[in-house]
């Protein structure tokens, strides 16, 4: 599986592909140059319970840890983990 962005500096995207096919994508929308808002993730259903959402997290925290972004999660799966990872503080906008 790999993950590829999509970004048009108004809103991206994190897509999980198993060979050809999407299987999970978190959707942000910039608010602002440095900071964006988790909007949405979204994992198929035959592969759900696999990591794959804490996946596309990580893959996004990488992003703003990369360009000193700050994040919203807005989405509920986001917001979970957030809550529960100190991990991911640094780039929690407060």
């Amino acid at each position: 599986m790999n993950i590829q962005q999509v970004d048009d500096n108004k809103h991206g995207i994190f897509k999980l592909f198993n060979g050809e096919t999407v299987v999970g994508e978190m959707a942000y929308t910039w608010a602002g140059d440095i900071m964006l808002i988790i909007d949405h993730t979204d994992v198929s259903d035959k592969f759900r319970g696999q990591g794959l959402g804490r996946k596309l997290l990580n893959e996004l925290v990488t992003f703003a840890r990369g360009r000193n972004i700050k994040v919203i999660p807005l989405c509920p799966f986001a917001n979970s983990v957030f809550d529960k990872d100190l991990s991911f503080l640094d780039v929690l906008k407060i």
